[in-house]
């Protein structure tokens, strides 16, 4: 707990940044009735019944301390999906960045042999030598930020529903635009100092 909670504590620093990384399911459903236009004084009504479409995965990274994030739409999560996330944070949204230092969950798709499934091995260690995991423990996932993120994400853009990939790439490019450009951040007020005055967490 304490090497993710030091990563928070450090300034900002573009040749090594923190990055908060996760991935979400989705449930995409459509309409079986019409809704009801919403009027002065009454909400847009839904009917209760929908039509399953499918499914789709979120990945999204995260960047508290530059304001950033990215949200990527994909129709599954595996491996190679996670593989080709990393290798776009190192080469195209952090080119710039000596090593990019990755917090994330234990996820069974969260490991380095992926990329070595993806790609040949040289390339696999060229990504891999630009990035650093920085594992949270066990039932803490809390610790990442970017949950955080997911949150927001869930109250502000998917609370209705959404009918297919197309739909969902649009309504959440808008929503990660308009974020980004208003810089949003995590106000992160968790420190090792007072973790430690926790007895569950450090018995004495």
């Amino acid at each position: 707990m304490e090497d993710i909670l030091d990563l928070y504590a450090e300034a900002d620093d573009r040749y090594y940044p923190v990055v908060c990384f996760d991935e979400c399911p989705i449930q995409l459903v459509s309409e079986v009735r019409q809704p009801i236009a919403a009027e002065p004084g009454q909400r847009r009504r839904y009917d209760y019944h929908y039509r399953r479409e499918g499914t789709a995965n979120l990945f999204i990274a995260f960047c508290p301390a530059q304001g950033w994030r990215h949200i990527t739409v994909t129709d599954r999560r595996t491996k190679h999906d996670f593989a080709l996330q990393m290798k776009a944070l190192v080469d195209v949204f952090f080119p710039q960045a000596l090593q990019v230092r990755l917090v994330l969950d234990n996820l069974n798709t969260h490991v380095a042999s992926a990329l070595y499934e993806t790609f040949t091995p040289a390339e696999a260690r060229r990504i891999l030598r630009r990035l650093d995991f920085h594992y949270t423990p066990v039932h803490a996932s809390w610790l990442n930020m970017v949950e955080l993120e997911l949150a927001v994400l869930s109250g502000q853009c998917l609370k209705r529903r959404m009918d297919s990939l197309h739909t969902l790439r649009h309504e959440i490019g808008i929503w990660q635009a308009e974020r980004n450009v208003l810089h949003a951040s995590v106000d992160w007020r968790f420190t090792c100092e007072k973790a430690r005055q926790n007895p569950r967490l450090y018995p004495h």
